[in-house]
């Protein structure tokens, strides 16, 4: 077979496996429905915990809980599944608030945190203070 034709015959066959992934749902980002899924998800995995307010993104990819006192609930959607994490004092390497948006870093080579858009400022805030506030408790230890 000629290397021309065998080009081909890979590009060809590369591009239906990606089609038939997509096609299949493969590249659906989940969504959450609510904050009341939200907590359901997070308990799946952390069932003995307390949750509090919560608050979605704008485009419901992900949802943050409030646990008490310099803790914090994520859920985020990673494809069509979800991934949780409790954010603790020395999670928190950097935090940035724009209008409506926080960019979060963490210390966790697993999940280094995002961008999150908010549907109002208000929300926005409200996430950033709890978590301006365990980054002050990192700083005090």
């Amino acid at each position: 077979m000629s290397l021309p034709v065998l080009v081909v015959l890979v590009v060809v066959g590369i591009a239906l496996s990606v089609a038939a992934v997509h096609f299949t749902g493969g590249s659906i980002t989940a969504t959450l429905a609510g904050a009341d899924q939200a907590r359901d998800r997070f308990a799946e995995d952390f069932p003995d915990e307390k949750t509090g307010t919560v608050r979605l993104t704008a485009d419901r990819h992900a949802a943050f809980l409030e646990l008490g006192p310099a803790r914090s609930g994520i859920v985020q959607s990673i494809g069509d599944c979800f991934l949780t994490r409790i954010v603790t004092p020395h999670d928190i390497l950097a935090l940035e608030v724009e209008g409506s948006a926080v960019t979060l870093r963490m210390d966790d080579f697993t999940w280094k945190g995002g961008r999150f858009a908010f549907a109002n400022e208000a929300d926005a805030r409200a996430v950033a203070a709890a978590l301006r506030n365990q980054d002050q408790i990192r700083k005090a230890a």
